[in-house]
């Protein structure tokens, strides 16, 4: 078979079989699917044989970039003694090595993990556990959460209902358990219509309106510290974090930190709760745990709720949760070589260093026409597109203006992806100066294209 009837089969075989995620099908089957082939330091190449920088990370997983080479071979040296051995009962050798080396790296007082398979599930372990915790207790009513507006912490029910996203979750809404909304951190968009730093954390005092009103009903804060992703790269104010952990101190009630997008480097810190010396009761994890290369997720938390599920067989204390591939040795080995490779490579340096090439770039494109507000840090971010600078008015979401900057990069050799008229930076944390420098100079190029006519 030839290339070009192999490229075919492909293309068809997908739109015959495949139901992508977050992607309208009907746009799907009436275009040419792009399908890739290979992927080499942070560059992917399609089945054409085009390369295209990776901007998002193979959505925001990727750290050391594609086929690195001790991940690969930690990989194989493990697939040659254990594929998969369960965790209901059992133990096995590398997820046991993984769970020390993150309750050594992770903030203080976290000394408990428990494995699952993705960020939802991660988020779904931590509100469950923190659910039972006041039931173990023996403190009844507290069997609600507390989450923010423009909150995304995944897809399973329980995710969703702490979710803030009215396109991704209102149609689930018959399914999910309510849960009480604080504003989100949303300075440039401040629902309360207030003006950062004047306003004093208008946001948090909403939240502790909701606290003082309701604390005896609400199981845990959930939140994810710094940077609200998928709702749109919104980065929270220096103290706003602090001041979250400071309210569920003092309404006695459990924090969720949701890490799964912001975690292992992507800030400038291994953890963005770091930023702010916060402990979270729980800590979530996913995405770049394994450097991008399998799935795996894992939620921490501390010695005091673990006691409060220890127990004598006939209490039923025990936390009846699990999946079938929990702490799945192969991947753990990959999550074990990625760590290793943060200390051999120094990546939060190199992290650093190169979030000030993107913290100017941020500056820079922010006097565009186009461009209401652009935010970040360390190497995430997003630039908010807007019709009209003045009045912040949004383009109509029939023009797909963001979606069409991110087609206007593809042909530049960029892939990237926006959430509405946000365009997300999320390159791998191991992209070479030169490399982000020209990643960052497509987008701008492409914003200009397409808002500007150039």
């Amino acid at each position: 078979m030839g290339i070009i009837e192999r490229n075919r089969r492909l293309i068809e075989a997908d739109q015959k079989y495949i139901w992508h995620p977050f992607t309208q099908m009907k746009e799907w089957l009436e275009g040419e699917p792009l399908i890739i082939e290979e992927g080499r330091d942070c560059f992917l190449r399609d089945i054409k044989g085009r390369w295209y920088l990776d901007g998002v990370s193979s959505l925001w997983v990727n750290i050391h970039g594609h086929r690195k080479r001790e991940i690969d071979e930690a990989i194989i040296r493990q697939v040659e003694r254990l594929g998969h051995s369960t965790l209901l009962g059992l133990g096995n050798l590398p997820s046991t090595e993984l769970a020390e080396r993150l309750v050594s790296i992770t903030p203080e007082g976290l000394t408990r993990v428990f494995y699952s398979d993705n960020g939802s599930t991660a988020v779904e372990v931590a509100l469950k556990m923190a659910y039972q915790y006041w039931k173990n207790k023996g403190i009844e009513g507290k069997n609600s959460f507390l989450a923010l507006r423009n909150a995304y912490h995944g897809d399973t029910l329980g995710a969703v209902s702490v979710g803030g996203i009215d396109l991704f979750h209102e149609i689930y809404r018959p399914l999910l358990f309510e849960t009480y909304k604080a504003p989100s951190p949303y300075c440039y968009r401040c629902e309360l219509g207030l003006n950062h730093p004047d306003c004093r954390f208008g946001c948090l005092q909403k939240m502790e309106e909701i606290l003082r009103n309701h604390g005896e009903e609400i199981a845990a804060i959930v939140l994810e510290p710094l940077v609200q992703g998928a709702g749109g790269m919104i980065v929270s104010p220096p103290g706003y974090l602090r001041g979250v952990k400071e309210l569920a101190e003092r309404y006695e009630t459990l924090l969720i930190a949701d890490e799964v997008a912001v975690g292992f480097g992507r800030t400038g810190r291994m953890f963005a709760c770091e930023h702010e010396e916060v402990v979270p009761d729980f800590l979530c994890l996913s995405k770049g745990i394994t450097g991008g290369y399998l799935p795996l997720a894992a939620t921490l938390t501390t010695e005091e709720v673990f006691s409060a599920f220890l127990g004598e067989y006939a209490e039923f204390r025990t936390f009846f949760h699990g999946h079938s591939y929990t702490g799945n040795p192969i991947a753990s080995a990959a999550a074990i070589a990625s760590l290793d490779l943060f200390e051999k490579e120094d990546i939060l340096e190199g992290v650093r260093e190169k979030a000030g090439i993107f913290s100017e770039w941020l500056e820079e494109v922010n006097g565009l026409v186009h461009v209401g507000d652009s935010r970040g840090i360390g190497l995430m971010g997003g630039v908010e597109l807007v019709l009209d600078r003045e009045t912040k008015r949004p383009y109509p979401v029939e023009s797909r203006t963001g979606y069409r900057v991110c087609m206007k990069a593809r042909e530049r050799g960029l892939i990237i992806r926006p959430l509405g008229d946000v365009i997300v930076i999320m390159p791998p944390l191991a992209i070479s100066r030169e490399n982000l420098s020209r990643m960052l100079e497509i987008i701008r190029e492409a914003i200009m294209a397409v808002t500007e006519g150039r």
